[in-house]
């Protein structure tokens, strides 16, 4: 889940503005509900697809699925998809079954809510010790990004004053799971006995890492040493590392703390921490997402006011910092309980979505792609200052082994050209643009990275349209990332936050039927990079457009110029990523404004490389009647055999999180927020929720009347095969 923030007022240009090659939440797809080929969750088995191991030349060889609204879960003939692990399971054995009507407690040793980003990691037989190649039992990893708070309450959410129960539910139903999950009788499930089962919170404690650990910036009541911090929240993407740990992004973190005016005990408007907080969305009096700082006077409470109220100057009597513990990549070893977690803050602190590892080399640094979610901002890069060897990929001690690639190296944000090529800009403290920053005045290194987002505005890095998801093709090595939408990209921007098109981002178009009827890039688009020689510390790199979501009766040669068809059409792509077994690239979307066209959905890709399509010119006409023409660069159109929908979800829902067991043989998806948008007074009429699922489904309590819940599905192909072709 992503929100539409707009917090980058930089005056950076959208694109190239030498050239000047100037060229949202959520549209899509008109639907038709298809009958043939379509296997609904919860229906009969189904039979075979077809399909072999060699997936290199093999086309895809699925039905495609159709679009729908229908509140069931839908995949191809020839796949069955089955629930295993939603919101509020136990993960003890003595931890009651969930009964979702609202009265469940004990949320750290249950399912958290949004399953978001998730990893698997093998087992061996015997559930003893990791087996990379262990594809009959493993470990998800995942993250659960927020709430639909209302459904974890009997009576729904109660206003501020929070009272401390509901706090409390809440705030472990944030963070991550690892949940073991073992075939039974030929079938994947989660096994709650395991010793491997449990949950991070917003209150567990962790180490700060890199560059900014003691900095003077992350010291706070709880740790005056700036060296420890508490708890992650808000976790989206995720990464896996070359030596089998997980990463998670902590995204729109900052909207879960208030802040009050303190602007003067803070040295005024212009004085560096202000000019921080705001540039991060916390400017003087910002409320909190939740009120969990209204709940009691208990610390666990009170960390969420980053108010200044003590009298040091360090921060060290009060949570004016705590702000600045969040929004990093943090690494968790999911086999071993007992190491500290590490926010990694040589990674830059932004809103993190997924961390995506090029293709190590032996004897070169390793690099790590990640994306700001934030309408306007940027992408980045950190290459590891210590070059990989190959026996760290099975080390005796996999955290520490973060410590030696995680904790050094330099961190670059994305510069993009009109003529399709690009740079890599290190931010640095030495980099003359830093050090002059004019609203700025950075101290250090760790200042810099504290503050990312402002390090890449003095350099001068491309606005783009909410980065969201990365992925590295495991076979080409190129880079993709899901630019989900921008209601505020505009041919003619006016205002601090709107940006002009570019060759990057050249669409702004109106997408009926929304509420806000305003031109923007609703559908989102998914660019691909290739560094400059295929290596991992290049600092060049070339660039096109893998695709651009649209309906597929859109204009062909100004919205849908990827030419997608009813089978391929999507919006808003979020989640991506590439299958290690076969290759192929699965595109999750998170789309808001054609929910009365279609659910979301996931769709598999067989991509080609940058440089294979067209470079078409987008003519638009300005107020004043001239016309304004933006080239792009355009991918290979998509072909039946190359491009299908693969699953539609259910009403309300964001297909968010994949991964899979070695063989290729087991995928598991994550259904998050069904029929989230849910008022307090229609919570006691299970008539009025959007949906039921995946109570209607057969999963859990409350049958075809029960509340909607997150959950993790696990798909494979009746005939045993490799899933997609």
């Amino acid at each position: 889940m992503s929100h539409d923030e707009d917090f980058n007022n930089s005056s950076n240009p959208s694109f190239n503005d030498v050239l000047d090659a100037r060229l949202s939440r959520r549209n899509v797809l008109r639907v038709s509900m298809g009958t043939a080929g379509a296997a609904v969750l919860g229906s009969l088995p189904l039979v075979a697809c077809g399909g072999s191991d060699d997936e290199a030349a093999a086309p895809l060889s699925f039905p495609a699925v159709a679009k729908s609204t229908a509140d069931v879960l839908t995949v191809p003939a020839g796949y069955t998809a089955t629930v295993i692990y939603a919101l509020g399971d136990p993960l003890t054995a003595a931890t009651p079954d969930y009964k979702n009507d609202g009265t469940d407690t004990g949320f750290e040793q249950r399912a958290g809510d949004h399953h978001d980003g998730m990893e698997y990691f093998g087992l061996n037989a015997t559930g003893t010790a990791r087996d990379a190649t262990g594809s009959e039992r493993g470990l998800l990893a995942m993250n659960h990004e927020a709430l639909t708070d209302q459904f974890l309450h009997a009576g729904g959410t109660t206003p501020n004053p929070r009272p401390a129960a509901e706090a409390d539910k809440e705030i472990p139903a944030h963070g991550v799971s690892v949940v073991e999950v073992r075939k039974v009788n030929g079938k994947f499930a989660a096994q709650k006995d395991s010793a491997f089962n449990r949950r991070i919170t917003p209150m567990t404690s962790m180490l700060l890492n890199g560059p900014a650990r003691g900095n003077a910036l992350v010291k706070t009541k709880f740790s005056a040493s700036g060296n420890d911090c508490r708890g992650t929240i808000n976790n989206c993407g995720t990464g896996y590392t070359p030596w089998a740990t997980f990463l998670t992004g902590e995204e729109n973190w900052s909207g879960y703390f208030k802040r009050a005016d303190d602007e003067a005990a803070r040295g005024g408007a212009t004085a560096r921490g202000n000019v921080s907080l705001a540039r991060y969305g916390r400017a003087k009096n910002s409320a909190s997402r939740h009120g969990w700082e209204t709940a009691g006077a208990e610390d666990k409470y009170a960390r969420f006011d980053i108010t200044q109220t003590g009298a040091s100057t360090d921060g060290s009597d009060d949570y004016r910092n705590e702000l600045n513990t969040f929004g990093y990549m943090v690494e968790i070893d999911p086999y071993d309980k007992n190491v500290a977690i590490r926010k990694r803050t040589a990674l830059g602190r932004f809103a993190h979505e997924s961390a995506a590892f090029g293709k190590p080399a032996a004897g070169k640094p390793l690099a790590v792609y990640m994306g700001d979610d934030s309408r306007g901002e940027y992408i980045y890069k950190f290459v590891s200052a210590a070059n990989w060897d190959a026996a760290d990929a099975s080390p005796a001690n996999r955290i520490t082994t973060g410590d030696k690639y995680l904790d050094s190296g330099k961190l670059y944000v994305a510069k993009f050209n009109a003529d399709g090529t690009g740079q890599w800009i290190e931010l640095n403290i030495a980099n003359s643009a830093i050090a002059a920053h004019a609203a700025y005045d950075f101290a250090d290194q760790g200042d810099v990275l504290v503050n990312a987002r402002l390090a890449a505005d003095a350099v001068g890095a491309t606005k783009m349209d909410r980065p969201e998801w990365c992925a590295v093709h495991p076979v080409t090595g190129e880079v993709y990332y899901t630019l989900t939408n921008n209601s505020n990209r505009k041919v003619e921007p006016s205002g601090s936050s709107q940006m002009a098109v570019d060759a990057a981002n050249p669409r702004s178009y109106t997408d009926a039927p929304t509420a806000a009827n305003a031109p923007g890039n609703v559908n989102g688009h998914i660019i691909r990079l290739k560094e400059t020689a295929s290596e991992s510390a290049a600092t060049a790199f070339t660039w096109d457009v893998y695709l651009f979501g649209a309906q597929s009766d859109a204009d062909l040669g100004k919205v849908n110029l990827s030419a997608l068809t009813a089978d391929q059409d999507f919006s808003s792509p979020d989640g991506l990523w590439f299958s290690p077994k076969t290759g192929l690239c699965f595109i999750q979307t998170d789309d808001g404004a054609y929910t009365d066209a279609t659910n979301c959905m996931m769709l598999i890709g067989k991509p080609g490389t940058v440089g294979d399509g067209t470079t078409p010119t987008l003519s638009y006409t300005k107020a004043d009647g001239s016309t304004l023409a933006v080239q792009t660069r355009v991918g290979a159109k998509p072909t039946a055999e190359t491009l299908r929908r693969f699953l539609v979800g259910p009403k309300d829902c964001e297909i968010t999180g994949i991964s899979e067991t070695p063989d290729g043989k087991t995928i598991f998806v994550n259904i998050q927020h069904p029929g989230e948008a849910i008022s307090k007074a229609n919570l006691a009429d299970p008539t009025k929720y959007l949906s039921h699922w995946p109570g209607n489904a057969g999963y859990g309590a409350g049958g075809a009347t029960a509340r909607p819940r997150s959950a993790t599905i696990v798909i494979t192909r009746n005939d045993g095969g490799v899933i997609g072709t």
